[in-house]
């Protein structure tokens, strides 16, 4: 099969088309034809080496899958050839522990992240992932749509709704607003009756945030401190929930925008970089700091329900062959899109397999 395969991590360029073999297919396993694959920022610091944990080198990117089920291990129940599926972002998971047990899968101590370990990956014509990990798409809803829900989507479902519980009139800050995460995330709490102040550094993008629900933009340059724009929009009060998907570069003005007792929910890390913190500076201010991590099956199925009755809409700024993986990934560095990038392995172009 055709992939995109890094064996030494580094710059865009260790993105390389190449032919390996179809990933082994275990007795609890399915094999997906892969229709659609997102481009997530977890993917740029897998390949640039920032991010090391659960990393095994050579691996194929890539862990926002969509596609059709082509083949099914000997214990597969729950689907068959044919069906339209979309997976979480793992490939494995024990079932049994405490975690898997109550929806809590990504902290499983056996769960493999799909795009992270040797050549299984999203980046690929074929991935192969346990059926634990998939859910069923509907008619209604486009595969290339269903790609970026478990991630895009999903990922801000459990913040907004499972981990902050936003409720109506809660004012909500979304930090890297235009971007996969932040562009849902900004629906998400709109929906859930939030008054959502978005945080972008693009001014082009000021509009079509607006356009998905945020009550307020605030454009800030990059690292800049926006959390007086935000004291301003909330009469000096600050926010009732911050979602930060953006990590060190907004942890100051993000801190500094929450109200007494805000819930401060971190789901994105876009550097290596560490942050320096006064413990005073949460307790006296009695904040509530913690973290959504990746979609359990429950939620994706849930986010996928969402945006079949219409209630968020996927966001794609673009959709790319697999050669053209590492353009996506310059674009992802650049934050340039709005929303995420598709990269589809039906779409073909002239560069040589190596």
């Amino acid at each position: 099969m055709r992939a995109i395969v890094v064996r030494d991590p580094g710059a865009a360029d260790a993105l390389q088309l190449e032919d390996v073999p179809l990933p082994p297919i275990g007795t609890h396993d399915v094999l997906i034809e892969v229709e659609a694959c997102g481009v997530c920022f977890h993917d740029v610091v897998v390949r640039n080496g920032t991010l090391k944990r659960g990393v095994q080198i050579p691996v194929i990117p890539g862990h926002e899958v969509s596609g059709r089920v082509r083949q099914v291990g000997a214990e597969v129940r729950l689907f068959k050839t044919g069906d339209r599926v979309t997976t979480v972002q793992r490939s494995h998971v024990c079932g049994q522990c405490r975690y898997c047990r109550t929806d809590r899968e990504s902290a499983c101590a056996e769960r493999v992240m799909l795009g992270d370990v040797g050549l299984n990956g999203g980046y690929s014509e074929f991935v192969a992932v346990e059926e634990d990990n998939i859910a069923l798409v509907p008619d209604e809803v486009p595969l290339d749509h269903a790609a970026i829900i478990a991630c895009a989507i999903g990922t801000q479902l459990n913040a907004i709704r499972d981990v902050a519980e936003v409720r109506a009139g809660d004012r909500v800050l979304i930090t890297g607003a235009g971007g996969g995460l932040g562009i849902h995330g900004v629906q998400i709490a709109r929906f859930a009756g939030a008054e959502v102040i978005a945080v972008t550094t693009s001014p082009q993008k000021a509009e079509e945030i607006k356009r998905a629900g945020a009550h307020h933009v605030i454009v800030a340059e990059r690292g800049g401190d926006f959390s007086a724009d935000v004291r301003a929009i909330t009469g000096s009060e600050g926010v009732d929930v911050a979602i930060d998907n953006v990590g060190s570069a907004t942890f100051t003005s993000t801190r500094r925008s929450l109200g007494m007792g805000g819930r401060w929910i971190m789901v994105g890390q876009l550097s290596g970089e560490f942050v320096k913190l006064n413990p005073a500076q949460i307790f006296l201010q009695d904040l509530t700091i913690r973290s959504a991590k990746a979609t359990s099956r429950r939620q994706l199925v849930d986010a996928i329900e969402l945006v079949r009755r219409g209630a968020v809409k996927p966001m794609i700024s673009a959709s790319l062959p697999l050669d053209e993986a590492a353009h996506a990934h310059r674009l992802m560095e650049s934050a340039a899109p709005t929303g995420r990038i598709l990269l589809k392995p039906s779409l073909r172009s002239s560069t040589p397999i190596a």
